[in-house]
């Protein structure tokens, strides 16, 4: 069953990614080159932020990222703000100014790369700040001062979004985290998928009498 962390081999245990890297005949790693860089982090840090008892339900969502991959740096803005949106609202006080500026620097990637008026925001982004109007002010006022390089987005930014937004998610007092994560992951996938001139995925939901036959959460197995 799907499992936290990285896996020297199957074995060991798999994660969600390491199981694209086998369903794509890459060499197995936790890093394939199948899939966008960006959507394997996001996916690793669902994968691991998971409880044991729902991990197994992101399987279905596997073979949707074998292939998903592409040069264009929209991609990984999108899935940026499309985590950064998701957690904002939910996330602990101590989160949220961070997700607010990674959500201006996103908008400040998009002014670059679609010759957009500098300082113009997205309606979910607006949305999102909607719910931490303190946190917005906060974030306003330190992209004012920052001289960040808005090139190096996808090389450190967007992971660390991504990550703080995982984990805002995960830990945050709301029902069903889990049920988020997993959506949030689909939601990117279908987001990459539209980039690259395919339809959304389709997943049956997989229920626990499905796979409890055959096989343990790797929590019962360890």
């Amino acid at each position: 069953m799907l499992a936290r962390g990285r896996h020297r081999s199957p074995r060991k245990g798999a994660c969600f990614m390491e199981l694209a890297s086998y369903f794509a005949g890459e060499r197995w790693s936790d890093h394939p080159a199948c899939t966008h860089p960006l959507l394997a982090a996001l996916a690793r840090s669902v994968n691991d932020a998971s409880t044991d008892v729902a991990r197994p339900q992101l399987a279905p969502l596997i073979p949707a990222v074998v292939g998903l991959n592409g040069g264009d740096e929209h991609w990984s803005a999108e899935i940026a703000m499309l985590a950064a949106t998701t957690a904002l609202p939910v996330a602990s006080a101590g989160r949220q100014n961070a997700l607010a500026v990674g959500l201006l620097t996103c908008e400040r990637k998009l002014d670059m790369l679609d010759d957009r008026e500098r300082g113009f925001v997205r309606p979910e982004t607006l949305a999102a700040f909607d719910a931490v109007p303190n946190s917005e002010a906060w974030a306003r006022r330190f992209v004012a001062r920052s001289t960040m390089n808005v090139d190096r987005f996808t090389q450190h930014a967007g992971s660390e979004i991504v990550r703080l937004s995982v984990e805002g998610i995960a830990e945050a007092c709301i029902p069903d985290p889990d049920r988020r994560l997993r959506e949030l992951l689909k939601s990117a996938i279908d987001e990459c998928r539209t980039w690259a001139g395919l339809e959304p995925v389709s997943v049956a939901g997989l229920e626990p009498a499905s796979w409890l036959g055959v096989c343990r959460p790797w929590s019962l197995t360890s």
